[in-house]
């Protein structure tokens, strides 16, 4: 049976061909570097508190894309790597936590299958016996991994576990592991809320988190934010964006991310997607100066950009 094949709603946004790969890997030969500057590891981490926080709000930047999120008595792990390789190229940084340093897991949530956002190594050695959050296309490769309860979500789709709502939102992006299952799954976001019986004081988005997953630019920003008013934290990608003209369709750029931001209308932007793995041109450093500079163009509020060093602990 031929496998169903997802694609953007933009017609526009197509995979990149192999001739546009070999362009910019020929372009990249040329360029020179600066890979010296470091994220950096969180000064005082919270290993306790978060071993046996039962009550309060936490995100804790693991690294890239991963984070350990913890709300109403749920802990939750978002695209989960580990791994000190990507590829041929090592880790610039070690994770912010150990995967013993971490409690026990109830949630995985995947935004899609690229090897960066999912790694079956550490999806393997989570502890605990997390319940996958999966787009849909994903669900037989997690249950053939040995997840016994996995939901698959198309966009828009919602799930509650607990006194949470996960819903699963659009992106614009694209996925492959292998040389014939492109786009076989489907890629995108989640925004966590409270149900509306779990609430505080009737306040259903208090501490609501969008974490953004991967993607380039486009309309669904605005939907997102017009579906889920009152978004608290955002957890934005600002890195592997350069080449503009190869990555535009799949990452965004920090000033663009910035845009996302303000479109989604949250209140707390906390970058990621940079600092742990060499995926493009970009460096750190240039995401971080861009970011940096974007925000003070716009005259944003500086308390309104939070940025995480590795295995920092925010406390809502």
């Amino acid at each position: 049976m031929a496998r169903k094949r997802y694609s953007n709603a933009d017609p526009a946004a197509k995979v990149k061909t192999w001739k546009e790969i070999r362009r910019w890997q020929q372009e990249r030969k040329g360029k020179v570097k600066d890979l010296t500057l470091r994220i950096g590891q969180a000064e005082h981490k919270q290993q306790e508190l978060l071993m046996h926080n039962r009550s309060e709000t936490t995100i804790t930047w693991i690294g890239h894309s991963t984070f350990l999120l913890q709300m109403a008595g749920l802990t939750i792990v978002t695209d989960p790597v580990w791994a000190n390789r990507m590829g041929f190229a090592r880790r610039l940084e070690a994770p912010g936590l150990t995967l013993d340093e971490i409690p026990p897991v109830d949630i995985v949530l995947l935004s899609h299958s690229h090897y960066d956002h999912l790694h079956v190594g550490s999806l393997r050695k989570l502890k605990g016996s997390p319940v996958a959050l999966v787009p849909e296309g994903l669900g037989m490769k997690m249950r053939r991994l040995g997840l016994n309860t996995v939901h698959e979500l198309p966009w828009w789709g919602k799930t509650t576990l607990g006194p949470l709502e996960f819903h699963f939102v659009p992106a614009q992006h694209w996925t492959r592991r292998t040389l014939t299952d492109t786009n076989s799954s489907l890629w995108g976001g989640w925004v966590i809320n409270r149900s509306a019986e779990n609430s505080v004081d009737g306040a259903e988005n208090k501490d609501a988190i969008y974490f953004a997953g991967d993607r380039g630019y486009f309309q669904g920003f605005r939907d997102i934010g017009a579906r889920f008013p009152g978004i608290r934290y955002a957890l934005m990608p600002i890195g592997a964006y350069e080449p503009e003209w190869f990555m535009g369709m799949q990452h965004v750029t920090p000033e663009e991310a910035v845009q996302a931001f303000l479109d989604v209308g949250a209140e707390t932007f906390i970058p990621m997607h940079y600092g742990a793995f060499r995926l493009a041109d970009d460096t750190p450093q240039e995401a971080l100066d861009r970011l940096l500079a974007d925000w003070q163009r716009g005259e944003l509020d500086s308390s309104r950009l939070k940025l995480l060093k590795h295995g920092e602990t925010l406390v809502d």
